[in-house]
């Protein structure tokens, strides 16, 4: 038979078996939106006590925020399928969303929110600062940095890098934004090596002030947020040369631009452009063409030198001294690490919210389509992805109580786990994004619906404030000289969490069922295990290297995956426990089932999906083959709470998206 007569008889005996395409047409009723609300089983735990764990003392604060953005029409409201949303207009040029940017945050002063910004102290100050650096990053990235680069970044470096002096010339006009900061570390050559920065500042002892140059075009300042429309003032930070000498990377104030915006004489200002995301943020290049700066600019904290050109430091050594200076930095790290979480609940409380109305297909004949979520590859997608961020929000709360409780002593530990959690809470997010954004199909693509816009504008995070995979062997080098140090002294190791080595390895049992793998002892062995082992290994390789007498550097270049592994197992780790001793807070009952449940979804997933567990032989193929089936088994019994568990983020409806609520309604005509 040839194919034009095979084809015909195909489609006679098609339309011989269908109805009518009338029929078709009215057996198919048009699709309605039906609140998940209304569908869904109610929470069987108390919201608010979860939304507790997650936002602490801070809740009262966030909610102030979030409220005066609400009641503000800079905020961009509109109305889409009969609620209102608050958005930024990325319709608008580069320039007028820098402007708006600029307006939003002279509105939120104006009603107070920064009062006492530097005078608030102790522990409940920082929380406070915190809250409401993550709270305006719900609504814009490009808010939350533009504040964070003025008060956590010039603010922190005059507070903690400065002295008195400092404090009373600089702390009021900064809070008022009578002086507008910048922070100028990164150069065009240099990011991650700060040590390597290559603008200069010698001492003119004959007049008593700081020359600040830049030598050449690979020393001009980079990415400078504030720099190109709106900062008043810079911290520089420049290699120090006294009498000759590099006494290495300090820190100065310098002024770049006057009161009326024109840039200062010896500067020079370029923009950086138009970026993927946060184009609300000014980031600007400067050059300093010998500018002269009175000798008290210098951040004296660490070091200083006299009228007539001496160089002092309590510190001598040079390495000790550079970690002092930047040790009060961290708290940038901090608030990524609580950004991040604040976007990744955004993206998946409109992804499940979507999921739980948009139906798709029906499984029999003359059937209701089914819900997204109810499929369980939809389940698969997002419902680990939810634990996770549950997990990670609360390792993220732990960062910020060690921050604002930190004492020298523990500066090595904040630093560790600053940079841990920042590059796996970054990670997480921008991997959120994009499973929300499939997730939500063609709807994901368009900006008003937030999840796909989210990525370009968070994408940022993953290298600065430390590239991710610069961060892990951060880690692992730290992880190393602790493992070494408690060697040498032949003292059992304590810190960093990493005490579970000075007890007999764990034993992972052969078979793995349902029970074992829910159960903490093993949950806590494994990942104890893991890291474990591969320290061990990350030594070995290390003492291997320094046999053959190759140099340090060159020892790190090439034992960059191990190292890498070792900071992931570290991070997880550490993210497992925090979550422990949150649930461990919690009586028995509904709230601490559904948390055991999370609990389990987070360590099976990362079973499942970090190679690393069979790579080195912690999990046998058999037992992989059963975690894969628990996830599944999981997910089906995460499904009933979904809805409750996003709803516990706390997060208002005008932050989130239409596609989150009525998406008919939004994309009828008469909202055309």
């Amino acid at each position: 038979m040839d194919r034009v007569n095979f084809r015909t008889q195909v489609l006679t005996r098609h339309l011989q078996n269908h109805a009518s395409t009338n029929d078709l047409l009215h057996a198919a009723p048009c699709v309605n939106y039906s609140p998940p609300e209304l569908s869904e089983p109610p929470a069987d735990f108390d919201s608010k006590s979860l939304r507790k764990l997650l936002d602490g003392q801070s809740m009262e604060d966030i909610d102030y925020i979030f409220n005066l953005m609400i009641q503000s029409n800079l905020f961009c409201p509109r109305e889409r399928g009969g609620k209102m949303f608050i958005a930024p207009d990325y319709n608008q040029s580069m320039e007028q969303q820098r402007e708006m940017t600029m307006r939003r945050i002279i509105h939120l002063r104006d009603q107070g929110a920064f009062d006492e910004w530097f005078s608030k102290k102790g522990p409940e100050g920082d929380l406070w600062r915190f809250a409401i650096a993550e709270s305006v990053s719900v609504y814009d990235h490009s808010l939350g940095i533009k504040l964070g680069v003025h008060f956590f970044l010039w603010g922190g470096a005059i507070r903690f890098m400065g002295t008195k002096r400092h404090h009373d010339k600089w702390f009021k006009p900064t809070e008022t934004y009578e002086v507008k900061g910048c922070f100028a570390m990164t150069e065009l050559g240099h990011g991650s090596n700060v040590r390597g920065i290559e603008t200069i500042t010698r001492y003119d002892a004959s007049t008593g002030e700081f020359i600040i140059n830049t030598p050449c075009e690979s020393a001009q300042k980079y990415w400078i947020g504030g720099a190109a429309n709106h900062a008043t003032h810079t911290v520089v930070f420049s290699q120090l040369e006294i009498n000759g000498v590099n006494q290495g990377v300090h820190a100065f104030i310098a002024q770049i631009r006057d009161g009326n915006g024109n840039i200062c004489p010896n500067i020079r200002i370029a923009d950086c452009g138009h970026k993927i995301g946060l184009n609300g943020v000014d980031n600007g290049r400067i050059w300093f063409d010998n500018l002269r700066i009175p000798r008290e600019n210098l951040l004296n904290s660490v070091a200083d030198v006299s009228p007539d050109g001496q160089y002092s430091s309590a510190i001598k050594d040079p390495d000790q001294r550079f970690a002092a200076f930047l040790a009060p930095l961290t708290s940038g790290r901090v608030t990524i690490a609580a950004s991040s979480m604040n976007t990744t609940k955004i993206g998946l409380a409109i992804a499940i919210r979507y999921s739980l109305s948009r139906r798709a297909f029906s499984i029999r004949p003359n059937e209701p389509e089914v819900l997204l979520l109810d499929y369980p590859s939809h389940q698969r997608r997002l419902l680990p992805l939810l634990a996770k961020t549950y997990a990670m929000s609360f390792a993220s709360n732990y960062l910020k109580m060690i921050y604002v409780k930190r004492t020298p002593e523990s500066i090595k530990t904040v630093h560790v786990v600053s940079s841990a959690l920042k590059a796996v809470l970054t990670w997480h997010c921008m991997r959120t994004l994009q499973e929300c954004r499939e997730a939500c199909g063609g709807q994901g693509i368009k900006t008003e619906n937030h999840v796909g816009h989210l990525k370009s504008e968070y994408d940022v995070q993953l290298t600065f404030e430390g590239d991710n995979n610069v961060l892990m062997q951060q880690i692992s080098k730290a992880l190393l000289a602790e493992f070494l140090a408690a060697k040498k002294r032949n003292k059992p190791i304590k810190g960093l969490g990493l005490e579970h080595l000075n007890k007999p390895a764990p034993i992972v049992p052969t078979h793995l069922t349902s029970s074992t793998l829910r159960t903490t002892q093993f949950q806590t062995d494994i990942f104890c295990l893991r890291e474990r082992d591969l320290l061990n290994r990350f030594v070995t390789e290390v003492s291997q290297h320094q046999a053959q007498g190759e140099s340090k550097e060159h020892i790190f270049a090439v034992t960059y995956q191990i190292a890498e592994d070792l900071g992931r197992a570290f991070s997880d780790r550490l993210v497992l426990q925090t979550y422990l001793d949150v649930e461990a807070t919690i009586p028995a009952g509904s709230l601490k089932s559904v948390l055991g449940l999370m609990r389990s979804m987070y360590t099976t997933i990362l079973l499942e999906e970090d190679a690393s567990f069979l790579r080195y032989g912690y999990l046998s193929t058999d037992n992989a083959a059963a975690v894969r089936k628990e996830v599944l088994k999981l997910c089906s019994e995460l499904r009933p709470h979904a809805l409750s568990l996003v709803s516990s983020f706390g997060i208002p409806d005008a932050f989130l998206a239409p596609i989150a609520f009525d998406w008919v309604d939004a994309n009828a005509w008469s909202s055309v």
